[in-house]
Parts: C-alpha cells; sequence; structure tokens
C-alpha cells in the first residue's frame, strides 16, 4: 500500500475544471481546451506523497523547465503556451503555473542513462545488461556509460513503480517509427543538457520525459531536467564506485529510512511528516541546482 499520505482537496478556480491529482502537479482544463499545470510543493518518496511539503519546490521545477525548454526547442519543441495567471487563480499559483498544449501523450517515460546507478545498477549487477542492453563488464556505481542509453519504462500512477522495459516492447506497444522518434529526441536532448551541466559543474547522470503529438509533431512536455525527474550530481565530488552526492530529495530518502524517523519502509504504514531541518536542507538543494544551472540567484 502506498500512495497520498494526505490527499489534498484540490482548489476551485472559475473557468476551470480540475482533470487529476498527480504526486507533484494538479492539472486543470481551461474553456480554451488548453491544460493548466500547477505545480505543489508536494514531495514523493518511496511511492509516498508526503504529508510535509518543501517550500519553493514547485515553483523551482517550473522554472528550471521553462529554462530548459528554451534551451532544447531546436532539437524538440515544448507544449507550454502562457505562464500567465488564469483569471482568478491563487495568487500563491504564480511561478509555479503553465498553460500548455493538449496532447496526445504517448505512455512511455522516455529515460536516457549516461552513468549508471539506480535501477540500471541492480539490472546490471545481474546481467550486464540495462532494459536488455548488453554493457562492457566492470562498470560500477556511478561509472560513465561509453555512450548515452535509451532505457524506457512504462508509466505508473500514484503509489506504484515505473517498470523498465525493453526497447522492442515499446515498439510493440506504440508502434517502430513512433519507438524509433521517441529514442532519437530522448538522447538528443539528454545529450544536450548533459554537455550544459557540465559546464556548469553537474554531472546529468540520468532523466526521463514525457512526450505527446500535437497533429504529426513529437512535443516534449510535462516537466524537463528539474531535480525530481533527473539525477544532478556535482561534478568536483563525483567519485566512481560509491553512491554519489546529489541535487535531490537524498536527505529525505535518507531520514525516512534512519532510525530516527521511526518508520519501516517495509509496512504499510504512511510516514511521518519530515522535522524542519530536513525540509530545509532538501530546499536548499533545489535552489541550489536551480541557480549553478541557470546562473540566475532564487529570488
Amino acid at each position: 500500500m502506498s500512495g497520498f499520505v494526505e490527499k489534498p482537496e484540490p482548489i476551485q478556480v472559475p473557468g476551470l475544471v480540475h482533470l487529476h491529482t498527480g504526486k507533484v502537479r494538479e492539472l486543470y482544463q481551461n474553456e480554451a481546451g488548453d491544460l493548466v499545470m500547477v505545480a505543489s510543493d508536494r514531495m514523493s518518496a518511496y511511492d509516498w506523497v508526503l504529508p510535509t511539503e518543501i517550500p519553493d519546490k514547485g515553483r523551482v521545477l517550473t522554472q528550471l523547465s521553462l529554462w530548459w525548454f528554451d534551451r532544447l526547442r531546436d532539437l524538440a519543441p515544448h507544449h507550454v503556451i502562457s505562464t500567465e495567471l488564469p483569471e482568478g487563480a491563487p495568487a500563491d499559483w504564480a511561478g509555479r503555473t503553465l498553460v500548455c498544449k493538449q496532447l496526445r501523450m504517448v505512455p512511455v517515460e522516455c529515460v536516457a542513462r549516461g552513468y549508471l546507478t539506480g535501477s540500471g545498477l541492480l539490472e546490471y549487477n545481474e546481467s550486464r545488461t540495462v532494459c536488455g542492453l548488453a554493457l562492457p563488464e566492470g562498470l560500477v556505481d556511478g561509472s560513465e556509460l561509453p555512450a548515452p542509453i535509451f532505457t524506457p519504462a512504462t508509466k505508473a500512477e500514484v503509489g506504484e513503480h515505473d517498470e523498465n522495459v525493453s526497447y522492442e516492447e515499446v515498439a510493440r506497444q506504440v508502434g517502430a517509427e513512433t519507438a524509433a522518434q521517441l529514442r532519437q529526441a530522448t538522447l538528443a536532448v539528454y545529450t544536450r543538457a548533459r554537455d550544459i551541466a557540465r559546464d556548469r559543474g553537474i554531472v546529468l547522470a540520468d532523466t526521463k520525459f514525457e512526450f505527446g503529438f500535437d497533429g504529426d509533431t513529437l512535443v516534449l512536455a510535462d516537466e524537463v531536467l528539474t531535480p525530481d525527474s533527473s539525477r544532478f550530481w556535482p561534478a568536483d565530488q563525483w567519485q566512481p564506485g560509491r553512491t554519489q552526492p546529489s541535487y535531490d530529495k537524498q536527505f529525505v530518502r535518507d531520514w525516512l529510512t534512519s532510525a530516527e524517523s521511526g518508520w519501516d519502509r517495509k509496512s504499510e504504514q504512511p510516514p511521518p511528516p519530515l522535522p524542519d531541518d530536513v525540509v530545509e536542507r532538501t530546499r536548499q538543494k533545489y535552489v541550489e541546482a536551480y541557480e549553478r544551472l541557470t546562473g540566475i540567484v532564487w529570488a
């Protein structure tokens, strides 16, 4: 059992129809038929959406996504129409709201990996493959791969795990032509972003994208290259053979699995509220990732 510890009641705004509550985002539709995405400060870990929010997180995710969309538009068009607040929306939505095109979403998490870690490392240690792709011997946690690889996953509901699948399975599900488009776009965008991040002293270990179709055009959607969707490591501390320090929710994961939290991850009990110091250190990591990548001081 997992999901929301305390599922929020969505805010009702005249002229908007609430469609969905995700782990982080609330999704609405406006009268023109466009989607309105609002990024909350919610935090998820171990398939639970936690009862404690991280201040500024939703704005960091939104502003960082916009920064990346601007630098990737020649490789993949994006779905953002406007950042203007819908009339009657709460003032708190400022900076965390995107008005977006309605797309035909592809039901695949498009994951690119340039380094070996996470679920890829687990599979590699068993079979020397990741999503069925053979890799050389001798790689360890944090090793850079010979070339970036496309390792797709199925999209899961809140409280469920995404499941890694082979490229062949993606082609079976969405067709060979679409699968080839997804792989090409994913690796092109990852490679561009990896190089930009590297110039700013950050290793982009892996990331996941979502794509949809606007007519016949493949479009980059949702969030891109944020600490929620990517593994960012400080380049000056990268050291293969160990767990890397990262710009993400690691403080949260570490505390939840510590004796101090008193939470048993294997139980069906929801996780407890986060202490203030874990909240603040996690917020600082999100802000630091934004500042190092963009060069803009977070205000």
